[in-house]
């Protein structure tokens, strides 16, 4: 199940969980639509892998499954994978 990070790891900008902003790698790496279309040009600076629109979780399944409020951030801002 997705953690439903709750910000961009590159410029700390707030994703709540029906953000339409938020986008994702496979590994759940987090950032806003922002970041990943200008600064990451579509790629995970983690994994290298690309960054795809994160599902909305309905809200009555928040309430049972809530999302992650755990913030990850790059304290250096982000660059794209080598």
């Amino acid at each position: 199940m997705l953690e439903l990070r709750p910000n961009c790891e590159c410029c700390d900008k707030d994703l709540p969980p029906d953000s339409m902003e938020a986008r994702i790698c496979t590994f759940e790496c987090t950032f806003c639509a922002d970041c990943a279309a200008h600064a990451l040009k579509g790629v995970c600076p983690n994994c290298g892998g690309n960054l795809v629109p994160r599902p909305v979780r309905p809200p009555r399944m928040l309430e049972k499954y809530p999302a992650s409020t755990k913030r990850v951030l790059k304290p250096d801002g982000c660059t794209r994978a080598a």
